[in-house]
């Protein structure tokens, strides 16, 4: 999304935009995105000395894996931020500022938005309990889920002749 800084200039009330934007580059990226499609993108560019303020709206959708059980979970956002971005030709960028210049007569605002998806990316979510349930093995090669109450006392059938043993040792017993 690219906005002319003329156009911000010449708006006394700020200048406001909305659109799509294309943030599916970030599924490639190292991290837990697996689907991103486009965003939805309004906000207002407001111009004060040599300084552009732009307040953003960021909205929608991404499937992220389940921390338990790696299930597809959709996670919708709604991002707001504030962004200032200096149009001074002398200005220098900090480590630590939250200014950033700009170059050139256009504002580019699309890596912006991309660092914001990014930071609303949560430590892990979880699927609804159904959802795994639905996606959840009960057997695999070599094993399968016993639930506490479907265990029996089944005995090793290599100690079943030492069984036999100790039940006629206990028959001469008595």
């Amino acid at each position: 999304m690219k906005i002319s800084i003329q156009k911000i200039l010449r708006q006394e009330e700020g200048f406001p935009f909305e659109g799509e934007v294309d943030v599916s580059e970030l599924e490639s990226m190292d991290n837990d995105i697996r689907k991103v499609g486009s965003v939805e993108v309004a906000g207002v560019a407001t111009a004060q000395n040599k300084l552009i303020t732009v307040n953003l709206s960021i909205k929608g959708k991404m499937i992220l894996p389940c921390a338990r059980s790696l299930v597809d979970v959709p996670y919708p956002f709604d991002i707001h931020t504030v962004e200032v971005f200096s149009i001074d030709t002398y200005y220098k960028e900090e480590d630590e500022s939250e200014i950033h210049p700009v170059d050139g007569e256009i504002l580019d605002l699309e890596p912006f938005i991309k660092e914001n998806v990014l930071l609303e990316i949560p430590f892990r979510v979880f699927a609804d309990p159904e959802v795994i349930e639905a996606h959840a093995l009960s057997a695999g090669d070599g094993w399968t889920v016993v639930e506490e109450n479907d265990s029996t006392d089944q005995i090793d059938p290599r100690m079943s002749k030492l069984q036999s043993l100790l039940r006629d040792d206990k028959n001469e017993n008595q």
